[in-house]
């Protein structure tokens, strides 16, 4: 009798040894599955949402109204995010006849020094406004950015002012520019809503000198000058506008995006890589055209081998990133103000504006005779996909 209560209780020892090694298998085996699990989520679920510095929008382009937001209000530096503000000037000052595409754009000593991404000029040589233009919305070039610039402004110091006094009377409330090109300035800010008001505003106003956010690259000086921004051919009806870095802004992304009858612009801000950041900017757009009701996904991930089969879908990964409630002053007027309160404060800035363009411009070539504001604000609503089928609306004349 005590031989096999022995035995039993031997028995049950073992058993209870097998469990626990059973539950600690289970537990390991859980762990293993759930990183596995983890690594399958896109980047952008790790590392962006939530992050300090992610921002993202996503709004209409013809009404401005907002489809996605995550943090939209928030400070966050531009990085070359900025040149898009320094390219709104020059098209603004080739629509007022300051200066012409073919102009020289002379290469100073400051120029030629800024940190890259750059053209590496020289001080003393010079480059047409064509050509700095699209150095800037290819390679992004600092050097090219900082001597439009420099020809626009006098100084690239006053130049930036007049960036600030524009962005203001945009409607870019949060937004302070220090210099050009979106090299590191602690003072210069802005948020993922201003810079989508950015965008709206270069498409809608310089419909003709949008197209230049969609050239592939360019040859300068025998070198073909690649464009940076992948979305344009890997992203459906994504036809410009800007990509941007600095280690303290994270990777940064402004997209523009025709599908349908609809034009939708999408804004990330502080992605920690560039794949993260592309298939973000993917994820958001995709969930703004169909809440539009237009199906599709436009990014080719698998190509790209960014989702692997039985990943999560990303509608439900955009959730997470508490998408901001918009205000009842956003949805009655996109630019967050009442119309009459919001034109009355941007007139006193564009005042401001023009003062310091014309104090600006006494520098410029003398056979260059600024036209009037009025003369060139009815611009045809043309030169982009879809622009037949719904055109943007043009923003009054600010006097």
């Amino acid at each position: 009798m005590a031989v096999l209560c022995n035995q039993r209780a031997a028995a049950l020892h073992r058993n209870r040894g097998e469990g626990r090694r059973s539950w600690l298998r289970g537990v390991v085996v859980a762990a293993i599955l759930a990183l596995m699990a983890l690594s399958l989520l896109p980047a952008a679920a790790q590392a962006q949402i939530g992050s300090d510095r992610y921002g993202a929008i996503v709004i209409d382009a013809a009404s401005g109204r907002v489809l996605f937001a995550a943090n939209p209000d928030a400070t966050r530096y531009p990085a070359s995010l900025t040149k898009m503000m320094t390219l709104y000037l020059t098209f603004e000052a080739l629509r007022d006849r300051r200066i012409t595409l073919a102009e020289p754009v002379p290469v100073s000593a400051h120029a030629a020094a800024q940190e890259p991404s750059k053209l590496d000029l020289r001080p003393g040589t010079r480059l047409s406004v064509e050509q700095a233009i699209l150095a800037l919305v290819t390679k992004s070039a600092n050097d090219a950015a900082a001597a439009l610039g420099e020809m626009l402004g006098g100084s690239e110091e006053r130049f930036a002012q007049m960036m600030t006094l524009r962005a203001r009377a945009l409607g870019m409330a949060h937004t302070t520019f220090r210099n050009a090109s979106g090299l590191p300035d602690p003072g210069q800010v802005t948020t993922a809503r201003d810079l989508a008001i950015l965008a709206r505003h270069i498409i809608a106003d310089y419909p003709e000198q949008y197209r230049y956010f969609s050239t592939p690259g360019f040859v300068f000086h025998g070198r073909m000058i690649p464009n940076h921004d992948h979305m344009l051919t890997s992203y459906e009806g994504a036809d410009g506008l800007k990509t941007g870095y600095t280690e303290a802004a994270g990777h940064n992304l402004v997209t523009s995006a025709v599908r349908g009858n609809a034009r939708l612009i999408g804004v990330v801000l502080g992605a920690a890589s560039n794949p993260e950041r592309d298939q973000h900017m993917a994820a958001i757009l995709d969930q703004g055209f169909a809440s539009l009701g237009i199906p599709g996904s436009g990014i080719v991930l698998a190509r790209a081998g960014a989702m692997k089969s039985g990943a999560p879908k990303w509608g439900g990964l955009i959730a997470s990133a508490h998408a901001a409630t918009l205000p009842a002053s956003f949805r009655n007027h996109p630019h967050g103000a009442q119309p009459s309160a919001r034109l009355a404060t941007a007139a006193r800035w564009h005042k401001k504006h023009a003062r310091l363009v014309h104090e600006a411009s006494a520098h410029l070539a003398p056979h260059h005779k600024p036209a009037s504001h009025a003369a060139h604000a009815a611009v045809p609503a043309a030169g982009h996909p879809g622009a037949q089928k719904r055109p943007l609306p043009q923003p009054p004349t600010l006097t």
